[in-house]
């Protein structure tokens, strides 16, 4: 039988077991961690705890961490002081590391030996230019792990109430970049297509250009009242989230100085969750 202190003590214990195993601090064997290999790690939408468990265990066995803007900064804080950290943002419009420069220091550190964890922000597969970063280190004969995320494009709208299916009110959702304009030689939207359907539309990287999507939608037979959820900096202290409708976005947005990272939500549940 244990006393009160002794108990207090192994709870404590148990406590801090538990959460190094939780931070890879602690295990028993690593699989997954190759030495002379890459791991694309999935960071989540922003908050740090929402990496996944098998991401953190990689991530506290990395040699080198080649971090995305959108890699938590509070995971990369974590990092013993012997892990070589690379910057590899591509801030919009703004400085960028070109993506053949990140798959060379992907293959270089491999090559010298090194466990190299590529560290993204939501999923390495949604948005990310993950498979191609597969696909030059398979091409240099690198082995690669991936590590799915959880992507901002259902998790931001949740964390701000609002799911992206409900029941009786929409059975179908659809993730769009907003990197490519409506009308651009290189897009592969259908626009008009998205306007028809009554599901959710869920825009990543579109605050720049809203004018361009809301017009493009309300054409296509949006109705102009459509509800819209706009979440910047979602999952983190910064989120700040805004309310209105297809027609008003582009305006409130402009007005309430909404800038990137932001996710904006455009269907009926967008007005859940207010």
């Amino acid at each position: 039988m244990l006393a009160g202190g002794e108990h207090r003590r192994s709870a404590a214990i148990r406590s801090a077991i538990h959460e190094a195993f939780q931070q890879g601090l602690i295990t028993g064997d690593a699989p997954g961690v190759v030495h002379g290999g890459v791991a694309l790690v999935g960071g989540g939408p922003g908050d740090p705890e929402l990496i996944t468990v098998r991401g953190r265990r990689l991530l506290a066995h990395a040699d080198v961490v080649v971090a995305d803007r959108l890699a938590p900064p509070e995971l990369l804080a974590e990092l013993p002081p012997h892990v070589e950290v690379i910057d590899a943002a591509k801030i919009p419009y703004g400085r960028a590391m070109a993506q053949d420069a990140i798959n060379e220091v992907l293959i270089d550190r491999a090559r010298q030996g090194k466990f190299v964890v590529r560290l993204k922000g939501g999923d390495p597969f949604v948005f990310a230019r993950g498979y191609e970063e597969v696909i030059a280190c398979t091409d240099a004969g690198i082995p690669v792990t991936v590590v799915p995320g959880v992507t901002s494009a259902i998790a931001v709208p949740a964390l701000a109430g609002v799911p992206v299916t409900h029941r009786a009110v929409t059975h179908e959702f659809v993730v769009v970049s907003g990197h490519v304009a409506p009308g651009h030689p290189e897009s592969l939207v259908n626009w008009d297509a998205l306007a028809a359907m009554s599901g959710t539309i869920v825009l990543l990287m579109a605050v720049e250009r809203i004018e361009l999507f809301a017009k493009a939608l309300l054409n296509g037979g949006r109705p102009a009242d459509t509800p819209v959820l706009v979440v910047q900096n979602g999952s983190t202290a910064a989120q700040r989230t805004l309310r209105t409708t297809l027609s008003d976005a582009p305006e409130d947005i402009r007005s309430e100085g909404i800038r990137p990272p932001a996710i904006i939500v455009i269907g009926r549940v967008a007005a859940f969750g207010g």
